[in-house]
This record gives C-alpha cells, sequence and structure tokens, in this order.
C-alpha cells in the first residue's frame, strides 16, 4: 500500500476536501444501504446512532433548513459515509478480521473532524423542534 493510499488523517482530509454537492445527494440516496452496512459489519455497529445524525444534519443542510457549518464538515461527513458503502475500497470489506480496519478510521477521523459541528446541530436541533426527533432520523 503506498503512502497515497494509506488511512490517516492526511488522507481523509484531503478526500473530504474533494466531496461535491452531487456527492452529498449520492450519499443521501444510498442512506439505507450505508445505514444497513454499518449496523450489519459489526466493526462498525457503535458509529450507527452517529450515522443516523448524520443523516439528518446532511438532510437539514440540503433542504437549506441548517446551514451554520462549514462545507469540510459536510465533505467529511459525505467522504465517510460513502467510503464506507464502498466495498472494494483501500481494504477489501471481503477480507475477514481486516475488511472494515480502513472503514473504522475514516469514520474515525471524520467524526474527530465533525464533532463540534455534531454538538452545534445537536443543539439547534434542540432549541427548534418540540421534542428531539434525532432519533427518527
Amino acid at each position: 500500500m503506498t503512502d497515497s493510499k494509506k488511512v490517516n488523517e492526511d488522507y481523509v482530509r484531503k478526500q473530504s476536501s474533494k466531496t461535491t454537492k452531487g456527492d452529498m445527494d449520492k450519499a443521501l440516496g444510498k442512506k439505507e444501504k450505508i445505514e444497513d452496512k454499518i449496523i450489519n459489519s459489526g466493526m462498525l455497529e457503535k458509529y450507527s446512532k452517529m450515522g443516523k445524525l448524520m443523516f439528518k444534519m446532511l438532510k437539514d443542510y440540503r433542504n437549506g433548513v441548517y446551514t451554520k457549518m462549514p462545507w469540510f464538515t459536510i465533505g467529511s461527513i459525505v467522504f465517510a459515509l460513502l467510503y464506507v458503502l464502498n466495498p472494494l475500497d483501500i481494504v477489501p470489506d471481503f477480507i475477514p478480521g481486516l475488511g472494515y480496519i480502513d472503514d473504522l478510521g475514516v469514520l474515525s477521523f471524520a467524526m474527530r473532524f465533525v464533532e463540534s459541528d455534531l454538538h452545534n446541530y445537536l443543539d439547534w436541533k434542540e432549541e427548534n423542534t418540540e421534542g428531539s426527533d434525532i432519533d427518527k432520523a
């Protein structure tokens, strides 16, 4: 594996910055497949609630309901979600015991990049809705 094909913070940052609005639409269109993969992978299951929250935030952003976040946050979320969906990423998912390690790394780095924006979104959501519908995402 070359340095350009290694999952690390620089790789995730670089790929996230290349994300387009078309990529965001693609991720939103594949929401069910991505959520299913996260839930059923075993290793990524701990990200299932975060994945739902990220999709809710993307949807609110796309619909113009919530726009108080930098594009890099959107890009990081979109890149991470689409990366998880790709079965032939840096470490192909079909490799037993190793296939999801890179997915886990990408999700972990993306979460570090967007953590404060997710908290800000949750605060905003709490202030602007009657009761929380975050779990219904």
